[in-house]
């Protein structure tokens, strides 16, 4: 919200020598977010003066079509005015200018030598095209106005005096505040609202826009019908007959929209604007004569149609409000009117000479429900300065004021004049009221502020009070926002300064720090930066339709998912279930960008619905929670699993003087998860698995065992290449991800550092010839297994098929290290022990020893 300090001064009197920093400082102490002040005509001096063009003669001698204009500047005028002496002879300046949208008698702003304007671009008198030109006519843009809607020069209404001043009648000098309005402040969309605050900042009365004589409603205005009342508890409608299609928006009017960003159309459409902006409540201007019967309020048919202002041909929800006549829509409520019904412009038939336009219009100042509105405007991508305020909450009560404000501005600018007929339909409603504590705010803040002073700044927030121990708070109906005790304590102590609040540092018990679980995660994230990844955080939020990409069954767990109520995203509503789709979309963004070498890791949290739905509770702040009430309050939210996920693609070992290098493949992927299973000092068990997104015969099933019960724990291995293709993602690209909460729960306890012993290790080096189909993870288990407690590691270090072992059949070549605790072994030790670990292997595997 841009709030031009000139503005408001109209409604709070500020110190004269208050500035704008010293107003944002206010603001931003009150709990508004003040982002910037700019500082309008920063940079521009004078002369700037109002002049009227005499003569024309066209320039076409040139490529471009160039004028070269006289324009009497009154008593500024003249040659032989000094370089910003600002004096003259008051004759005609001679000035060159290619814009083509004034003419002969049209009265202009000039730029005459000696002035400044925005960017230091100075004003001279120089010689160009053959002529000399002493001075500029000037636009918008040039003089930091921005977009006015003419595109071009600057036409001024013709009864303003040539030669005086034109930054004062431009209102060129002003600060503006820009502040960025929080959801629950929607109040402080409207200049009513910033100056509320800004009076209670400075303790100073508020004059309050709003408070207008309004007339009783009758039944002779436009009628309105409104069929959910859910929907649209208020409709006030109001109509102007009689208006100057040939009207225009002043220049105080246009200026304003301007300083507050908006761009100025016509007088009708401004004026609706401007009251949007002055009180807060959006507004829509009809064409009667375009409307057929009676106006009426009710959800959208599945598939009507409907053209908006914009242009756009929209398809509507069943869920959409719409505003409609006889014939259909005429308007998306609270977002967008429809194409049907706009005002008309001006237009001149060239035969008659008769102009054309509006001139009947009905007013409609209603007050819709804010999620419906919300939701109508993110279904169809479709944000309105009407919608952004319907959505934070729009003061019910102001409809009247605010259609009364407009129906007197368009009797005051374009010679209409008001229909005596005031339609008003309104829903049953009451107050809003909340009963709270008096030292409630004391309680929460931890400052003792009394029962006079919250009952005061309360009362400054709008809120009636009553009551002594216990009070009775009537909440504003411009604050919805407004339904909690903590709501009304917040109030408090902003207003009361947060600034004030004392700091007490907390002081935790001695001992404490980082859970298990949080330092796994630590160690983990560390194990595989130094393995080479680079940690990759992604978004926690995917479409449904990934799941498809990733070739799950229809039946997969990971299918079900928690959807977001009011997701950032109407693409990606769910929360993840897998930390994959994140991570594809990462690798898959930087191999676009030429990153084709990519190692990239994730450890975060998933989330899966609870098994028993329920209902969230409000916890209290004046006591510990019971146990009860935590698990209430824990009951509803979903599982969320603590995971850990690697994507590999491109060259894993680059070339180079060392060596050829070598890409990265499914093996990697399965020793990422050695890696993450080593920091949890848990055994992980891998064999052949198939599953989902990877490639049946290269992926790996990661399993550990949890209270004697062996549990899969995730996959690894190289993606399958319609899942490669679905998600465009580089040839081979291989992914692992594993339940790293359940991993952890696999754990042998505390980790043991590794013990250096003092006694030589024995090596043995043994082949075995098995089938193509045994897994060399089964290998190595009953090596293991039947050597014994004097091996201390067993390595594969070759792989071999061929003729000589025979079809079907593959060679597995094992390095056995073994080592006693207390003594050198002899040969004969470690080559018992080697053949016991042999025939242990050939008895599960069918294992033969290569060459026996």
């Amino acid at each position: 919200m841009r709030v031009p300090l000139s503005w408001l001064r109209e409604y709070v009197d500020l110190p004269a020598t208050a500035t704008g920093r010293d107003v944002q400082a206010k603001l931003v102490s009150a709990g508004l977010e003040v982002e910037t002040v700019e500082q309008l005509g920063a940079g521009l001096t004078g002369p700037l003066v109002v002049g009227k063009v005499l003569t024309i003669e066209e320039l076409t001698e040139f490529k471009k079509p160039i004028r070269f204009c006289t324009v009497d500047v009154g008593d500024a005028g003249g040659t032989s005015q000094a370089e910003g002496s600002g004096g003259g002879t008051g004759e005609p300046q001679e000035i060159i200018c290619g814009a083509r949208n004034f003419a002969e008698g049209d009265k202009v702003v000039v730029a005459l030598p000696g002035a400044v304007l925005p960017g230091d671009f100075r004003i001279a008198e120089r010689k160009t095209y053959g002529k000399v030109s002493r001075g500029m006519i000037c636009s918008g843009d040039e003089l930091g106005m921005g977009d006015d809607g003419s595109g071009g020069i600057i036409v001024l209404p013709p009864e303003y005096e040539v030669g005086i001043d034109a930054t004062e009648l431009l209102e060129l000098y002003d600060e503006v505040l820009d502040i960025a309005v929080t959801p629950d402040r929607g109040y402080c969309l409207s200049m009513r609202g910033v100056a509320r605050e800004a009076a209670t900042a400075y303790g100073l009365p508020l004059r309050d826009p709003a408070l207008l004589d309004v007339p009783a409603p009758n039944s002779y205005g436009h009628t309105v019908k409104v069929a959910d009342p859910m929907g649209c508890d208020r409709f006030t409608a109001r109509t102007v007959v009689g208006l100057d299609p040939e009207a225009r928006s002043p220049i105080w009017l246009r200026r304003r929209l301007q300083k507050a960003g908006m761009r100025p159309i016509s007088l009708a459409v401004d004026i609706t604007n401007y009251v949007m902006l002055e009180l807060g409540q959006p507004l829509h201007a009809y064409d009667r004569t375009r409307i057929q019967g009676a106006i009426g309020v009710r959800r959208a048919e599945q598939g009507e149609k409907i053209t908006t202002l914009d242009g756009v041909k929209r398809v509507l929800d069943a869920e959409d409000l719409v505003i409609t006549d006889e014939g259909g829509p005429i308007g998306l409520a609270g977002v967008m009117g429809g194409a049907h019904t706009e005002i008309a412009d001006s237009v001149t038939d060239p035969e008659t000479g008769e102009v054309r336009g509006t001139t009947e219009v009905v007013i409609e100042a209603a007050h819709f429900d804010a999620v419906a509105i919300a939701r109508t405007a993110r279904r169809h991508k479709l944000s309105s300065e009407a919608s952004r305020r319907f959505e934070r909450g729009v003061d019910p009560q102001a409809a009247a004021a605010a259609a009364q404000r407009t129906v007197d501005l368009l009797v005051l600018l374009a010679g209409g004049t008001a229909e005596a007929g005031v339609t008003e339909i309104l829903a049953p409603s009451a107050p809003r009221t909340v009963l709270m504590r008096a030292d409630h705010p004391d309680r929460v803040a931890g400052v003792a502020y009394g029962r006079e002073t919250v009952v005061r700044r309360l009362q400054e927030v709008g809120c009636d009070v009553y009551g002594q121990d216990e009070l009775t708070v009537t909440v504003p109906s411009w604050r919805p926002d407004l339904a909690h005790p903590n709501d009304l304590a917040e109030e408090v102590i902003r207003l009361e300064g947060y600034e004030n609040l004392p700091s007490t540092l907390p002081q935790p018990p001695s001992g404490r720090g980082l859970t298990a679980r949080q330092r796994l995660h630590r160690r983990v994230g560390r194990a595989l930066a130094g393995a080479g990844y680079v940690e990759a955080p992604n978004y926690p939020f995917v479409a449904e339709q990934v799941f498809d990409q990733l070739a799950l069954e229809a039946d997969d767990p990971n299918r079900r998912v928690v959807k977001l109520v009011n997701p950032l995203s109407d693409e990606e509503p769910a929360m993840r279930t897998t930390l994959l789709p994140g991570l594809l979309g990462a690798l898959r963004r930087n191999n676009g960008r030429g990153s084709h070498d990519l190692a990239l890791f994730e450890t975060g949290l998933v989330f899966h619905p609870a098994a028993e739905a329920g209902t969230a509770v409000v916890l209290p702040v004046d006591r510990r929670p019971t146990d009860e009430e935590i698990a209430r309050l824990n009951a509803p939210l979903p599982e969320q699993p603590r995971h850990a996920a690697v994507v590999l693609a491109g060259a894993r070992e680059q070339a180079g003087w060392w060596g050829k290098g070598r890409p990265a493949d499914w093996a990697d992927a399965v020793e990422a998860a050695r890696t993450v299973a080593r920091e949890a000092g848990a055994e992980l068990i891998v064999r052949q698995g198939q599953y989902g997104p990877w490639h049946p015969g290269r992926c790996a099933e990661l399993a550990v065992v949890v209270d004697g019960e062996e549990r899969t724990v995730g996959y690894a291995g190289e993606l399958h290449p319609r899942v490669v293709k679905a998600l465009h993602l580089p040839d081979r690209t291989c992914a692992m991800e594993l339940d790293l909460d359940t991993v952890e729960r696999a754990s042998s306890g505390a980790l043991r550092a590794p013990r250096i012993s003092t006694f030589p290790v024995a090596t043995q080096d043994v082949a075995l010839v098995v089938g193509r189909d045994v897994p060399a993870a089964d290998v190595e288990a009953a090596l293991r297994d039947g050597a014994g407690e004097l091996l201390e590691s067993v390595r594969l270090f070759d792989v071999f098929t061929g003729e000589q072992i025979g079809e079907g059949r593959k060679s597995l070549a094992y390095a056995l290290r073994f080592r006693a605790a207390d003594r050198t072994l002899t040969v004969e030790e470690a080559s018992a022990a080697r053949d016991t670990a042999v025939a242990l292997a050939a008895e599960r595997t069918g294992a033969v020893l290569r060459g026996a």
